[in-house]
């Protein structure tokens, strides 16, 4: 035991020192992320130390069980894959565009319509998409208009990282913590939404009590030729349009899969194939290239494989050596109470191991035993993102586009930001799920 807690604790050290430091290097004009290769480094250990052996890892990875990770990766990269190919069709220009440059009023105005449609996109897409898509118009706009780009920046982090607990897609920890217990769609969203929803309005809040002044403010004047919208409204109309059938079909069987009888990780396969065969075509006979199509493939989060499956031999590791039994029965006591401890502890440790590592442990603790416990986690590790830029993949992405802008946000004012909509929000989602549990 001694052994597999000591890789796992230098792993998760070096990963933080890299995920703040240079999470990316630059390798012949490709950027390789540092913090999978240290996991993947640390996986590689366990199996040469003999923490885990090499037919124990590959049945826990091939396992046909709800918590397989490579349904798992499915299931996100073909949402994801969905959601790429609606962005590259203009469906998120278009919003962004109608946000920024169509919208009337005030700078309050403007940030709520933002920070609505944010939260009402990431329900049905997911909080990376939504993050990577909005944050470079964010930071133009703000320069263009020349106001201070911080409150929308953080008001669009906060919204895609407590909206995306509503649906069990929203987030690939939600999508692992809840098939650790079998949860259909339907059954997920009927626990999740009023957390997500009580989580969703405190942000909005409490980036509001930060912010007021800058907020209050007027909108300085554009010139009308800023009012238009900076490309053609919809530059790819038919992609556009069955892209959006392709989402909404795969969200509709998502929520009846339970009746139906198919996996979810398989309707989201399907649906992914389906889109990039229509693509495949329509590039080819429209386009007469197939350029577009491969452009959104290589748009694919592909890094999350290796990091995701050496993190889950990390901790079959730990499972092994007894590590996690111990921290369950010292933790779990099969009450509402689990909620709380959880939801706090987990936005802790996903901020020391990533959100996504956090719940391939935790589900391993929790093992199935108790219910708050894993919804408890599931707001944890949402929220947890929002504290410090190690909090998760979407963090460690948005900040690299930050600094590509010109935007400074300082690690020390981030965790204070952070924090102060982070208490408050764990505060209220993990009371609204005392209430519907």
């Amino acid at each position: 035991m001694t052994l597999t807690v000591a890789i796992t604790s230098v792993v998760v050290i070096l990963m933080i020192i890299s995920v703040l430091t240079k999470p990316y290097v630059d390798i012949g004009g490709h950027k390789l992320g540092i913090y999978w290769v240290i996991s993947l480094i640390g996986a590689i250990l366990m199996l040469i130390t003999g923490c885990i052996s090499p037919k124990t890892a590959i049945d826990g990875i091939t396992a046909d069980s709800s918590v397989n990770p490579i349904k798992i990766l499915t299931l996100f990269l073909s949402m994801t894959l969905l959601s790429v190919y609606l962005g590259d069709a203009g469906f998120f220009d278009y919003i962004a565009d109608a946000v920024f440059l169509k919208t009337k009023g005030g700078t309050l105005k403007l940030f709520l319509i933002l920070y609505a449609v944010v939260s009402v996109l990431t329900v049905f897409t997911s909080n990376d998409i939504i993050i990577l898509t909005f944050t470079p118009p964010i930071c133009i706009f703000a320069k263009k208009a020349r106001i201070s780009p911080l409150p929308f920046l953080l008001g669009e982090f906060v919204a895609a990282n407590t909206w995306s607990m509503a649906l069990i897609v929203g987030n690939p920890t939600n999508i692992y913590l809840a098939s650790s217990f079998g949860i259909s769609f339907a059954d997920y969203f009927s626990v999740m939404f009023l957390p997500a929803f009580a989580g969703g309005i405190t942000g909005l809040l409490m980036i509001f009590l930060l912010f007021k002044k800058q907020l209050l403010a007027p909108l300085p004047q554009r010139e009308e030729n800023e009012r238009k919208p900076l490309k053609k409204l919809i530059p790819h109309r038919t992609p556009l349009i069955v892209s959006l059938i392709h989402l909404c079909v795969c969200l509709v069987l998502l929520a009846v899969s339970d009746f139906i009888g198919v996996d979810m990780w398989l309707i989201c396969l399907i649906l992914a194939l389906s889109l990039t065969v229509f693509d495949i075509v329509y590039d080819v006979i429209v386009e007469k290239t197939a350029s577009p199509v491969w452009r959104s493939i290589k748009k694919e989060p592909y890094e999350l494989i290796p990091f995701v499956l050496s993190m889950f031999i990390i901790v079959l590791s730990l499972k092994n050596c007894g590590f996690t039994d111990i921290i369950a029965n010292a933790l779990i006591k099969n009450t509402k109470a689990d909620g709380v401890l959880f939801g706090f502890l987990c936005a802790g440790a996903s901020n020391l191991l990533n959100n996504i590592p956090m719940s391939v442990l935790f589900e391993r603790i929790i093992d199935g035993t108790s219910a708050p416990a894993l919804f408890g986690a599931v707001i944890g590790s949402n929220v947890g993102a929002f504290i410090t830029p190690v909090g998760a993949l979407a963090g460690i992405m948005w900040n690299k586009i930050l600094g590509e802008y010109g935007v400074k946000l300082p690690f020390v004012k981030f965790i204070l930001y952070g924090s102060a909509v982070a208490i408050p929000t764990l505060v209220s989602s993990i009371s609204a799920l005392m209430i519907t549990l």
